[in-house]
């Protein structure tokens, strides 16, 4: 008879107790920790089955491990490779969280679709007829696409080996449940054994595993924090779901860099990749407006051009405000002091308003120079040159500091023909023979000259 055991697991960190208490100790949360019933079972499936393996098990000295380059899958979608690091690794597992409704979905049925490699992909949400209906609209000639509709694990794994799979995707993980554990589906203990299984699958097999995580309220993935350490990598897929475009970053990656970004753009007939996400970022307009600035910014190895909007308005209700979208508030108000105490504009009494357009999040601070320029064309009501561009830093001092990469960003300003690129005089620039004007500025009194 299987040993039955009762724990309680804090549904916000996934700290176990041996007994219920009203705060966990771990997170600090109230009321946090519920009982769950563990019931631990023989693994008789495809874990102990020696027939399954299809890599040695056994300890290797260092040097006799084999150092060849492994081989990445091409996903044949340039955004996701990117962000992966350049294609899927055989044997890794991956994580995808997103807000609802956001297109996690999508994305991974449309890169499934999109495989040469035979894929099987797992919905404990959708069932087939759905899943056929929305892949109908992305690319309904594919061959190599098993769709499966099931949450135990066992049953997922029977099929796996029937069918062996170059790719597994799993929609999501909150859904499977697993018979070793007698809890249901989404609960801390479901969660962490259903993911060691298939951990244990990936690594065995040397096949990769994608999975679609959940969520919570505060915006991070549900489930116990570890979920996050287990996995390879972690993949955020954001943005606002009244704007067409969508975001990937990923937070972890062990096998690549966590600095790389992929922007979609969402369509009727699924996700169309941005190759140049710089013209979709800067809006194009017939006539000139102030309060509008453009700066050069790098997102790993990529170069963006993005549009800063700043608004300056006199505060009707006596107290000043002052917000920020997709830019850090508290740096805002930094450069509004520095403006203030070195440029000699009293903006203590105005509202300030500050928007980077698209719907992105920046923190590179190569763009102080363009928030500043944005904030004074507005409180001016002069409208800044169409070709003009910042890539620069603003110190406390008010000297404008040099930015790193600041070639990159000056050819890609040129190649989308602005004429003039506002960078610190500090920078070492190498480059000659460029069509565009380099103007270098040492402190931000310098820049009033060019607005005003």
């Amino acid at each position: 008879m299987a040993k039955v055991k009762t724990t309680f697991f804090c549904q916000g960190c996934g700290t176990q107790y041996s007994k219920w208490q009203g705060q966990c100790t771990a997170c600090k949360e109230w009321n946090t920790i519920v009982e769950e019933l563990v019931q631990k079972t023989d693994k008789n499936d495809w874990q102990t089955s020696p027939n399954t393996s299809k890599r040695a098990s056994k300890p290797l000295q260092l040097k006799d491990i084999d150092s060849a380059k492994e081989a990445r899958l091409d996903t044949l979608d340039a955004e996701f490779n990117r962000v992966l690091g350049g294609g899927i690794v055989p044997g890794s597992l991956t994580l995808l969280g997103g807000e609802p409704g956001i297109g996690k979905s999508t994305l991974l049925l449309q890169i499934s679709l999109k495989l040469p490699y035979k894929t099987l992909y797992v919905s404990g949400e959708e069932s087939q007829k759905q899943i056929k209906m929305r892949a109908e609209r992305i690319n309904p000639d594919n061959d190599s696409c098993y769709i499966l509709t099931e949450t135990k694990t066992q049953n997922i794994f029977k099929q796996i080996e029937t069918l062996e799979p170059d790719i597994v995707i799993i929609d999501s993980i909150q859904t499977l449940h697993s018979d070793y554990i007698e809890s249901s589906s989404g609960s801390i203990s479901q969660i962490k054994e259903c993911t060691s299984e298939l951990i244990k699958f990936a690594k065995e097999t040397a096949t990769p595993v994608i999975l679609i995580g959940h969520i919570t309220k505060d915006g991070h993935i549900a489930g116990p924090k570890i979920l996050e350490h287990m996995v390879d990598t972690v993949l955020q897929f954001e943005g606002d779901r009244n704007h067409v475009f969508r975001i990937l970053r990923a937070q972890k990656n062990r096998f690549g860099s966590t600095s790389e970004l992929g922007i979609y753009e969402m369509q009727g007939s699924g996700l169309r990749e941005v190759s140049n996400p710089s013209e979709i970022l800067v809006s194009k307009k017939e006539e000139e407006l102030s309060g509008n600035a453009i700066a050069a910014t790098i997102e790993g190895i990529r170069s963006l051009m993005i549009e800063v909007q700043a608004l300056v308005s006199t505060a009707v209700y006596g107290t000043p405000q002052r917000s920020a979208t997709g830019f850090n508030a508290k740096r805002l108000n930094m450069l509004l002091a520095v403006l203030e105490k070195r440029a000699g504009f009293r903006l203590g009494a105005k509202d300030v308003f500050l928007n980077i357009t698209g719907g992105i999040s920046v923190d590179d601070p190569a763009i102080d120079l363009a928030v500043v320029a944005a904030i004074l064309s507005s409180n001016e009501d002069v409208a800044l040159q169409r070709d003009f561009c910042f890539a620069a830093e603003v110190g406390l001092s008010g000297e404008i500091r040099p930015v790193q990469r600041v070639e990159q960003r000056i050819l890609e300003a040129e190649k989308l023909g602005f004429s003039t690129i506002f960078v610190s005089k500090y920078n070492t620039i190498s480059l000659k023979d460029t069509a565009i004007k380099i103007q270098l500025l040492s402190k931000v009194e310098d820049l009033i000259g060019f607005i005003v």
